[in-house]
């Protein structure tokens, strides 16, 4: 069965090392069930892609604000985590059906998210239609096939890093957006319709409400299917 980590508020080095830590331990002992861990951050931390350098993001700003700026094992853009609850998904490629694609493993494994928040009354859909062309860095501000939405507005950006026949999945749930923090680390505005929040959807649900449907919609998915 599935290994659910103990909800967790770390910095960001730890976050990730914990991460690291995880995925080695599940290549070295031959784990065969998935590990996922929900966690949040403190302080505010932007996490910045495997094959990301610091360009465009204002280091001052970060380092005055108490910020801090760590390295993700995974791909993607950097991202300011702050009132969120981000996720990790660890897990053999053979236990998905169609682990050894990367598209495909990114849509068994937002499946039963989808279906975890069904139980919150919350209809997401994997990837968004709209075309936003920009330079920016902020990574919540692109929509790709392995993001989920709601009515195309951007509520999960994840990203996936593979080792020896396993992968690393992050994500990134938002609860809420600081936008003086996004613009002054980013350096650009950004087009905040194109993204949405727990807090817009429904400001009653809590961080323990996504955790524990998560934890159900993961079950369900790939025990009860």
């Amino acid at each position: 069965m599935i290994e659910f980590v103990e909800y967790q508020v770390n910095t960001g080095k730890i976050n990730m090392d914990v991460d690291s830590e995880i995925l080695e331990s599940a290549i070295k002992n031959n784990i065969k069930e998935p590990i996922i861990r929900f966690y949040a951050w403190s302080p505010k931390c932007v996490s910045l892609g495997r094959n990301q350098n610091y360009d465009g993001i204002n280091v001052d700003y970060c380092k005055s604000n108490n910020i801090d700026i760590v390295k993700r094992i995974t791909g993607g853009r950097g991202i300011l985590h702050d009132d969120e609850v981000t996720y990790s998904f660890v897990c053999p490629t053979i236990f998905l059906k169609g682990g050894e694609s990367i598209i495909a493993s990114y849509k068994e494994i937002s499946s039963a998210i989808i279906m975890g928040f069904k139980n919150l009354d919350i209809n997401l859909e994997i990837g968004g239609k709209k075309k936003v062309n920009t330079s920016f860095d902020y990574c919540m501000s692109l929509t790709t096939g392995a993001d989920l939405c709601v009515d195309d507005k951007k509520l999960i950006g994840s990203a996936q890093f593979r080792k020896q026949n396993y992968l690393l999945q992050h994500g990134s749930i938002l609860f809420n957006l600081n936008h003086d923090a996004i613009k002054n680390i980013f350096n650009e505005e950004t087009d905040y319709s194109s993204i949405t929040t727990i807090k817009e959807l429904n400001d009653k649900i809590t961080r323990g409400d996504v955790i524990e449907s998560l934890k159900k919609g993961f079950k369900d998915y790939f025990y009860t299917n």
